[in-house]
């Protein structure tokens, strides 16, 4: 399935037009069941949608180990993937609640995310480290990669990473979907992610720091600002963000002592 559709378009630069077709990265529904009951409708990029379902699961909780998961089916065609799991669906009530708040950013955020962030163990500070130059050179290498945004100029970037080079990368029109299908398969891989760090395009926000907290990853990377409910979280559950990762430019908000300087400081 094509992750773009061609679109006739007319393009003014200046008084000059040009009529041409431009590539529009495609936006397709895709709706999770587990157990055979119906959770949620996900708005992605319509490719790496078995680990864009377990990725999704895994971040809100319903999957926590391999043991957890049963079989993924997946009906590309038609943007249906089946989950059957060893746990129970969540009651939809609560759970809609919360979606819809990490979506669409209505309701009580903070209620849900500070609540549900309690669940979270800390993360260690000590044993992973990076230096500036290794998270300068990843931001590097996630844009090098993201020949989906290159094209159609509406596409998230996210990589899972060690210090030394990208592991995974992934493209999403929603950047929640590409954090989740970093998410995704490294449950579906057993990748350890202790000493690994999420690099991605977009905005660092509550709902994206607890991903990376549920996943135990000790570090964001981000090309974009994060928001201060992210940093309080952040800050709790010790994970490093740097943001505003631009050419030599990086901002360190939180745990920076994970980070080698060189005598910067």
């Amino acid at each position: 399935m094509s992750l773009f559709s061609l679109v006739q378009t007319k393009k003014y630069c200046g008084e000059r037009l040009e009529i041409c077709r431009d590539e529009v990265v495609r936006e397709f529904p895709v709706t999770v069941f587990v157990n055979d009951e119906e959770l949620a409708t996900l708005v992605c990029t319509p490719d790496s949608l078995e680990e864009l379902a377990a990725g999704f699961l895994y971040g809100e909780g319903i999957l926590s180990g391999p043991g957890d998961l049963k079989n993924i089916k997946v009906n590309h065609q038609d943007g249906l993937v089946w989950v059957e799991t060893a746990t129970p669906v969540p009651a939809a009530g609560n759970f809609l609640k919360r979606y819809i708040t990490t979506c669409c950013g209505k309701g009580r955020a903070s209620f849900y995310f500070v609540n549900d962030a309690r669940g979270i163990k800390p993360l260690e500070t000590e044993g992973f480290k990076i230096t500036l130059e290794n998270i300068r050179s990843l931001m590097a290498a996630l844009e090098a990669r993201a020949g989906l945004f290159r094209s159609t100029g509406g596409a998230h970037g996210a990589a899972l990473c060690s210090p030394e080079g990208i592991i995974a990368f992934y493209e999403d029109v929603g950047r929640h979907n590409a954090v989740d299908k970093v998410a995704g398969h490294c449950f579906l891989k057993g990748i350890p992610l202790s000493d690994k760090a999420v690099a991605l395009t977009g905005r660092v926000s509550s709902e994206i720091l607890i991903k990376a907290a549920r996943m135990g990853v000790p570090m964001i990377i981000s090309r974009s600002a994060p928001t201060d409910l992210a940093l309080q979280l952040a800050g709790e559950l010790g994970v490093t963000v740097a943001g505003f990762v631009r050419g030599n430019r990086v901002n360190l908000y939180t745990h920076p002592e994970r980070v080698i300087t060189h005598g910067c400081d």
